[in-house]
């Protein structure tokens, strides 16, 4: 199964985190490849001492603004090769990989193998795309499509990341 949590709002990745945590509480091994992002967020402190799940990181530590970098380039297809690796190995139940929608977006990774490893996914596995502008034709792909809306945020009044909350 595919599932795909996309959309301007915040709480995708805590979405996929939560469905992490509730496959680990079955005894489920969870993989998370993270794109884009290499900076030390909170919530990846604590996981990396969970049992039976990977976390690895595919991202410079910085947002993007403007015309990606080789390096932004060559790490997210590092990330694409380790996530097929992963696929291969089937010893993952749930495979994660937060932010693939927005490096396909800026233009780190190709369309065309991203559908590759679409294809790729055994029925056994569990893949959840996480990152706003969800490809079309990757949205062909899933089982399970979730569009977190922006309504309201806080950012909007002034008030900027806060650790332990977005960070």
């Amino acid at each position: 199964m595919i599932q795909i949590y996309t959309g301007n709002g915040k709480g995708k990745t805590t979405a996929a985190l939560g469905l992490a945590l509730r496959a680990l509480g079955a005894g489920l091994r969870v993989y998370i490849g993270q794109f884009i992002k290499g900076a030390h967020y909170s919530e990846f402190k604590i996981l990396k001492n969970i049992p039976n799940l990977k976390f690895e990181q595919y991202g410079r530590g910085c947002f993007i603004k403007g015309k990606p970098t080789r390096k932004d380039i060559s790490l997210a297809r590092k990330g694409l090769q380790r996530a097929r690796e992963i696929i291969a190995e089937n010893n993952y139940n749930l495979i994660i990989l937060d932010e693939f929608n927005v490096a396909l977006h800026l233009g780190l990774l190709k369309i065309e193998d991203s559908i590759e490893l679409l294809k790729s996914i055994p029925e056994d596995i569990e893949l959840v795309l996480t990152g706003r502008w969800a490809h079309p034709k990757i949205k062909r792909y899933a089982n399970l499509i979730s569009e977190i809306k922006n309504v309201r945020h806080y950012y909007n009044d002034g008030i900027l990341a806060r650790r332990g909350i977005e960070f």
